[in-house]
């Protein structure tokens, strides 16, 4: 097939900056599709990609004062702060916060418009802002603007609303309905996984193509080496013997930290378990409990996002006082990934990317679309059970056995959910977009 024409392309979403999944998703989607030959080009409302290709409006970002306050007259929102009311047993919302969501909604509509301009976008791609409800405005001004331009839209949803319980009760209804996510002919859905595609068909009567978070697995990483492992270990506290550990998440409550301190006190080896993001903005009441229940079994545990730099790629020297989240990764000696939710799971292929042996908790998207692939891992249903102790004990013992199952789980990434898979599915889409020309 002849290649297709460079296309304009432009991400759209509350937030390209840091480490969450939407962001570093999305820096592998511009990657690919820039290698197909296309450009990119960004809209939100923090932003850490280029400057002359990115446009910023702070009411775009769902940490904007204005965006917090409706969100908490619309749900029960996180950690208990609620403005929500109700009557006779149904959550209202008051006419002003209808009318600042609409106020809203018809500014960041007239910035979209620019942004399409002035970038001459020929495609949207939606990141995530189309389906969890974090920015009413925004996900009402995208639908209006695909409705009065019929502009190209790809829908990428990374997380929606009914797989939060926070927003299960709201005062929003009707603009959820609207908006999380639009149906219009000209946009194609994407999600990252099958439960989300036969979900968005039964509430929203729309087909969704899956396409999984990837990883660049046609290049393997950089080792540390011996002596940098060392003081990678130093770094983050490790002392002489000891295990590590590598909890490779921000500290929310949907992550399981607890199973992977008990995981730490039942191996019976002298270990540490590293946690290498922060709490990020869902508070710190979680972070609290992991403290107090890591105390409470006596489990050394390492608060290392002060330490580990997740947005470098590359090398640093340890003696600068900090490494990155690759060299963690490549220092630890078990990866612990005890989720109760996610919508895929990045940390679990960047262990898989890294050969690291992984304790798992069969979570929903790990049981329907990563362990029938063949993944090997260590894994558990809930609770930590013997099983799962004496499999992880023996891939400790048996580096050889440990190194058969890494670089199994290598090639079974490489196979599936490599940048090559990425490109296929990307260049599909475009044709569905644009035809063959």
């Amino acid at each position: 097939m002849a290649a297709m024409e460079p296309r304009r392309i432009g991400f759209v979403s509350t937030r390209f900056a840091g480490t969450d999944g939407v962001s570093l998703e999305t820096a592998k989607w511009a990657t690919v599709l820039e290698r197909l030959g296309h450009r990119t080009f960004y809209f939100a409302g923090e932003c850490d990609r280029p400057f002359d290709r990115s446009r910023v409006v702070p009411e775009a970002s769902f940490q904007h004062p204005d965006i917090e306050a409706i969100n908490r007259a619309a749900f029960v929102y996180q950690a208990g702060v609620t403005d929500l009311a109700t009557t006779r047993g149904f959550a209202v919302r008051t006419p002003a916060v209808s009318e600042r969501i609409h106020e809203l909604r018809a500014q960041l509509k007239t910035e979209l418009h620019r942004f399409r301009r002035d970038f001459d976008i020929e495609l949207l791609v939606v990141e995530n802002a189309s389906a969890i409800p974090l920015n009413l405005p925004l996900g009402l001004a995208i639908s209006e603007l695909i409705a009065e331009t019929g502009i190209p839209t790809i829908a990428h949803h990374h997380d929606l609303p009914w797989e939060r319980q926070r927003f299960l009760v709201n005062s929003v209804a009707d603009v959820i309905a609207a908006g999380f996510p639009p149906v219009h002919p000209s946009i194609r859905h994407v999600v990252i996984n099958s439960l989300q595609a036969l979900e968005l068909s039964s509430r929203r009567g729309v087909t969704a193509r899956v396409i999984p978070n990837v990883m660049d697995f046609d290049h393997p990483p950089e080792p540390n080496g011996a002596e940098s492992t060392a003081r990678v270990r130093g770094l983050l506290g490790l002392a002489d013997g000891e295990l590590l550990l590598l909890q490779p998440t921000r500290i929310v409550a949907r992550k399981g930290i607890e199973h992977a301190i008990e995981f730490a006190r039942r191996l019976e080896r002298p270990c540490r378990l590293v946690i290498s993001h922060a709490s990020g903005d869902e508070g710190d009441a979680y972070e609290r409990r992991v403290r107090e229940y890591a105390d409470l079994l006596g489990v050394p545990v390492e608060l290392a996002a002060d330490r580990i730099v997740v947005e470098e790629a590359g090398i640093l020297e340890p003696g600068e006082g900090r490494c990155t989240l690759d060299q963690a990764y490549e220092a630890a000696d078990f990866v612990t990934y005890p989720s109760l939710i996610e919508g895929f799971g990045n940390a679990f292929l960047e262990a898989v990317y890294h050969r690291r042996p992984i304790l798992v908790n069969n979570y929903s998207t790990y049981e329907v679309d990563l362990r029938p692939r063949g993944f090997r891992v260590v894994w558990f249903q809930e609770f930590i059970d013997r099983q799962a102790l004496e499999h992880a004990r023996r891939l400790l013992d048996d580096p050889d056995e440990a190194r058969a199952w890494a670089d199994r789980n290598y090639e079974v990434g490489r196979s599936h959910f490599s940048f090559t898979v990425l490109e296929r599915h990307l260049a599909d889409l475009l044709v569905d977009c644009f035809g063959t020309t």
